[in-house]
């Protein structure tokens, strides 16, 4: 879609259609108007505004885009001159803010309700000719005004886009089309994802309007000057070229787009959750699950005006396709214009034989006749709909229509809203429908409902010599179905205002996205369970989320207000619930022909704009002259993206890590209290340590068996030790061993598997499942109340002293009970606190909470009504660069723990006698 812009206010500024609007140094003359020679002449030379710097600047924060582009331009004419500014946004984002500076006036934009008569207020018009390519398309915002001569003007534009996973990665595209050559150009990227990157990569720059179709003029790597820098969580990319770089790519100062693309690491099978000041998002992207059957119909517009490049580009695409079909896929194949032509009239299983003779029929089309939407609809749905009824079909199946057209009904029922009816009503929400557009006289919108009203998704290709590219790309997209009938719950007592968490299909590659409001931020867990079906089988997963106040991930704070004008941090997890549910308000207001209901949608997608200052199609963004200083305001949005989100970045990567390396630190969270308790136990390699001891209760026991390493040099210790061995033993409901090493797990609980630890799979029987995720971690879910994590540390070169090991944690302990022990389940349900007199004492000092390192005196705890003395530590780990803050109980944690550590000592690794007799607890 092109959004035109035009500014009307106060100072002399124009806003017209985007034929009125004039381009860069527009030296056109009216037509029929002799011009003499030497005005000519003068009008070439004369000086077009200068642009000295653009700047874009990127905060990716948990996949949602905060993006802020700065321009800078100087009239060098003797005269007043008009300047236009224009900028490529992607059709999925919100824009949040626009602003100018015009010499030393200073307008700001203001998003406020569309009226009818818009006066001073941005005008939005969309161009359905223009450049929109469905879901990957682009948007043009564009703003002219009327500079004075030997002046300057600053355009600031803010945007905030979630970012959607296909073919498995994230693509943030920026355009860098300043149209000139410019003295400072920067694109900067930062992007910090919790759960870690996977991998990341800069394409070369794309000049197609086509995301990814296009080649650059290098496409050997990342454009010139681009600088990488990243670790596991976060990564920073700047490209920065010079004139002369810049000149080398297009003299025209029409680079392209700038294009980061990257995914995460996937660690659980139900998702990685997060939680921020009452706020959360789910994201959901399975993986390593058997792929679905698909029952699919290709349905090829072949009228007359698919004749050349566009018939033969879609034909040789879905040769392609069809030997991609697997052998437990069935499909047919309908030709249409102003007669339907269907291949079988029955659907036919994937055979060498079935594919050639596909292939063979699809080569034999002809482009004639008209075009007859609605008649090849219904065909191919009662195609599908025959098929499932009279087959009984024991794998579940997912059923697909793929409609290509180039054009707009014509023969047969020609009425686009009878169109959909018939549709919607013959597939009953059992079909999902995916279109394709090509060209620029289809009826785009017409295909969009299509799509949106029956479980699929559209795409519009203008390069009719790329169809064929984007057809098979499209199609990869769908090719692999995972999972059907998804349904994401959450305690409706808990949770509300929550995004749409039913989703017909899950497709490999993609990724479901789900946020929500948190009635109770106090609240200590959500349980989240995902029902679906997966060939076979129906899926069941579930988990309790650890929830704690102003929490995200591993204890990173965070500002509850949403504000994004740099006042204070944003709440980047609120703006995302707010984005993505303004998009399905508008979604589901598109679709809607209930003019009561559409109303209603209309209203709360509205409310929502308001309160988050994003320009909708119900909204408007005008300016107002504001009496801030020049100076104060261009401090203030500056070249930086997003002040907000850049201050929730710092605070996330200065967050304290959790240790990973070393002997064995155990280290109690007391939640109530806020306070972080860690101790030693040093102990002797080959001793067994008893973790967790509930047998006689859940019949759940853990011990953990330590190895031997030389200390590192210089240090003050012999030795060090690690774990080498974590065993878990579960007695009821029936008996069950497990044993886990860096290396792999072995489970016998009536059958003996051996798990390889480089592997990612998921296992369970009689209560117990073991999820193993390749080289990080491996989850035990015990009757789905217990759960705990064990970490697998490995070292790709490592020193002496160094051994591959394991850390353990307690994720769950509801089914645990109170007379759970061992070294750290006997602090499940207790609290600590520091004693009266040690936190007067600290008042003139500094936090007790949160003291600084080597300024505190030691303190008492009161723990389990023993007096602890404690001192605050910031734990170096070994390798040197991570630590963890806590009130460190020295001497093996005399006086903190009952008994003695020798007391904890088990005689082998399965043994589940104690000498005796909730925090998140964990051993490292």
């Amino acid at each position: 879609m092109l959004l035109l812009l035009g500014l009307c206010l106060g100072l002399p500024l124009c806003a017209g259609s985007l034929g009125e609007a004039r381009s860069w140094g527009d030296t056109s003359e009216p037509v029929g108007v002799r011009v003499p020679r030497q005005l000519r002449l003068l009008q070439r030379l004369k000086a077009k505004p200068l642009m000295t710097e653009f700047s874009v600047k990127s905060t990716i924060i948990s996949r949602y885009a905060f993006t802020t582009v700065s321009c800078r331009m100087l009239n060098r004419a003797s005269e007043d001159q008009e300047i236009v500014f224009q900028m490529q946004i992607p059709a999925a984002a919100f824009i949040t803010n626009f602003t100018m500076l015009v010499g030393d006036k200073v307008y700001q934009g203001e998003i406020t309700e569309k009226a009818k008569k818009n006066g001073d207020k941005v005008k939005e018009k969309r161009n359905k000719t223009t450049e929109d390519n469905g879901e990957k398309g682009t948007e043009t915002f564009r703003a002219s005004v009327v500079i004075p001569s030997k002046d300057k003007a600053v355009f600031l534009l803010s945007y905030e886009e979630l970012l959607q996973r296909r073919l498995g990665k994230y693509e943030h595209i920026i355009s860098v089309r300043p149209q000139q050559l410019v003295g400072r150009l920067t694109v900067e990227v930062n992007v910090l994802e919790r759960s870690g990157l996977a991998s990341l990569e800069v394409l070369p720059l794309h000049n197609s309007r086509q995301k990814g179709s296009g080649r650059g003029e290098d496409d050997s790597g990342p454009p010139p000057s681009t600088v990488v820098n990243q670790n596991e969580t976060f990564a920073q990319v700047i490209f920065k070229p010079t004139v002369v770089q810049q000149a080398k790519i297009a003299q025209n100062g029409i680079l392209g787009d700038f294009i980061l693309r990257y995914d995460v690491n996937r660690d659980k099978s139900i998702g990685d959750i997060q939680v921020l000041n009452g706020y959360f998002v789910h994201y959901f992207a399975p993986k390593d699950l058997p792929p679905l059957p698909k029952n699919v119909v290709f349905v090829l517009d072949s009228s007359a005006s698919m004749v050349g490049t566009k018939l033969r580009q879609t034909k040789d695409a879905l040769f392609t396709i069809l030997h991609d079909l697997r052998p437990q896929d069935h499909f047919n194949v309908i030709g249409f214009s102003n007669r339907i032509k269907v291949w079988k009239d029955h659907l036919v299983s994937v055979t060498p034989d079935s594919v050639r003779d596909g292939k063979v029929y699809i080569h034999h089309m002809s482009p004639t006749g008209g075009t007859d939407i609605n008649g090849a609809l219904q065909r191919a749905i009662r195609l599908l709909n025959n098929y499932v009824a009279h087959n009984d079909i024991e794998d579940r199946s997912v059923s697909l229509i793929i409609f290509l057209t180039d054009g707009k009904p014509t023969v047969g029922e020609t009425n686009t809203l009878k169109i959909l009816n018939n549709t919607k009503e013959a597939t009953r929400g059992q079909i999902c429908i995916f279109t394709i557009g090509i060209g620029d006289d289809v009826d785009f919108k017409l295909l969009e409902k299509l799509s949106l009203e029956n479980c699929g998704l559209t795409r519009r290709v203008h390069d009719e010599d790329d169809a064929g590219s984007q057809l098979i790309g499209f199609y990869d997209e769908i090719r692999t179905p995972l999972l059907s009938d998804i349904r994401i719950d959450y305690p409706p007592s808990l949770v509300e205002h929550a995004t749409r968490t039913l989703f017909p299909n899950y497709f490999n590659g993609s990724e479901i996205i789900i946020a929500g409001k948190l009635v109770d931020r106090k609240m200590d867990q959500l349980h989240v369970e995902v029902t679906a079906s997966n060939s076979k089988k129906f899926v069941i997963l579930k988990t309790d989320v650890p929830v704690g106040p102003h929490k995200v991930g591993n204890g990173v704070t965070g500002s509850s207000r949403p504000k994004g004008d740099g006042k204070e941090d944003p709440n980047h997890l609120e703006r995302l619930w707010s984005h993505l549910t303004t998009k399905e308000l508008l979604s589901s207001w598109l679709q809607s022909d209930d003019e009561r209901e559409k109303e209603q949608l209309r209203q709360k997608a509205l409310a929502l704009a308001m309160n988050y200052s994003f320009l909708i199609p119900f909204t408007s963004l005008k300016l107002k002259k504001s009496a801030q200083p020049t100076e104060k305001l261009e401090d203030t949005h500056g070249m930086s993206a997003a002040i907000g989100p850049e201050t929730v970045m710092q605070s996330l990567r200065g967050a304290p890590l959790q240790p990973v390396d070393g002997d064995p630190h155990f280290v109690v969270d007391f939640p109530l209290s806020q306070l972080t308790v860690c101790f030693n136990i040093d102990g002797e390699p080959g001793d067994i340590l008893r973790l967790v001891s509930d047998h006689m209760d859940s019949g759940v026991t853990v011990n953990g068996e330590l190895i031997g390493a030389p200390a590192p040099p210089n240090g003050h210790k012999k030795q060090r030790t690690y774990f080498r061995t974590i065993t878990i033993l579960v007695n009821k409901p029936e008996r069950s061993y497990l044993e886990i090493t860096p290396s792999r797990v072995i489970l016998d609980g009536g059958d003996r598997l051996v798990l390889p630890c480089n592997q990612s799979v998921v296992v369970g029987s009689r209560g117990l499942e073991v999820s193993v995720s390749a080289n990080a971690n491996v989850t035990v879910t015990i009757q789905g109340t217990i759960a705990f994590v064990i970490l697998i540390h490995l070292y790709k070169k490592p020193a002496p002293y160094q051994r591959d090991h394991l850390g353990f944690y307690i994720s769950n302990s509801k089914g645990l009970s109170g007379n759970c022990h061992g070294l750290l389940g006997q602090f499940l349900n207790q609290d600590a606190r520091v004693a009266e007199e040690s936190a007067r004492l600290s008042k003139n000092l500094t936090s007790p909470l949160f003291p600084k390192a080597g300024e505190r005196p030691e303190t008492i705890l009161k723990v389990k009504g023993h007096q602890v003395p404690v001192v605050w530590k910031q734990r170096k780990i070994y390798n040197g660069e991570e630590q963890i803050d806590c009130w460190f109980a020295r001497n093996n944690a005399d006086k903190l723990i009952d008994g003695k550590y020798k007391d904890y000592l088990a005689a082998h690794p399965f043994d589940s006698e104690t000498a005796f007799g909730l925090g998140t607890s964990r051993a490292l």
